[in-house]
């Protein structure tokens, strides 16, 4: 496939090697001295820039016709203008908090754990997330998505909140949802690290997911993109990781 890259960054680098090494070929690359390039010729475009830019070069590939995968994360409160823009075209946006296989295994395990503890009032629930000191938003994407399952499938949480300390929980049925507390860490060049705990009288449980390097959410951003573009079907709309790895 060409590919356009949005970013130039680390990720950006780590993405064209693992593209390259997939047997692809780098069509453009764009960072700040050609902002607003349009990915013209190109048959996906992977987008890995900064949260300011992401709707824009989203909105290029869109009306360029090229279906691009989003690994931007801190731009989440525009995903309905990316949907109007969707529906108004036949576009396609496949947009995830983290592309790594390993990380959406570890949502799914994180959705089943969350859904058996709910009703169990004696669990309360923290999470933290520790990533590398340039990273520019906090709590990460990941994080929020795995407090959004959470919220979804316990009904003890509404929403989250960046604590420390974490918020008085709340207990007992009665108790009106409290938010997920999320604790995030910016130290040396972690390439992230995310902890779920589920804390009783008792016990703990710990669910633990950590990157070794940036390989494996540039490899699996590739993989959604030979799925967004490839295998000779048009896709149109808005979709997700579940999406290219089967719904569970």
């Amino acid at each position: 496939m060409k590919i356009a890259i949005y970013g130039t960054g680390r990720m950006g680098r780590a993405i064209e090697e693992a593209a390259r090494h997939r047997g692809h070929a780098i069509a453009l690359k764009v960072g700040s001295a050609n902002a607003g390039t349009p990915p013209t010729g190109c048959e996906v475009a992977i987008e890995f820039s900064r949260p300011a830019h992401a709707v824009d070069n989203i909105r290029l590939c869109i009306e360029a016709g090229v279906p691009v995968v989003v690994g931007t994360t801190g731009w989440y409160d525009r995903l309905p203008e990316v949907r109007a823009l969707l529906s108004a075209s036949e576009g396609a946006v496949l947009w995830a908090s983290n592309f790594s296989i390993g990380v959406n295994l570890f949502f799914r395990v994180n959705r089943l754990l969350a859904g058996l503890m709910n009703g169990r009032d004696e669990y309360r629930v923290r999470l933290d997330e520790v990533h590398h000191v340039h990273k520019l938003d906090a709590p990460s994407g990941t994080a929020i998505t795995l407090a959004r399952d959470i919220d979804l499938q316990h009904t003890g949480y509404a929403g989250w909140a960046l604590a420390s300390p974490p918020p008085a929980a709340a207990t007992g049925r009665d108790a009106p949802p409290c938010p997920v507390p999320i604790h995030s860490e910016r130290t040396g060049e972690v390439p992230g690290k995310h902890s779920v705990q589920w804390t009783g009288g008792d016990d703990r449980i710990i669910l633990t997911h950590e990157a070794f390097g940036r390989g494996g959410f540039a490899t699996g951003a590739v993989h959604a993109a030979e799925w967004l573009a490839g295998g000779g079907e048009r896709r149109r709309g808005l979709f997700t990781m579940d999406d290219v790895l089967g719904h569970p």
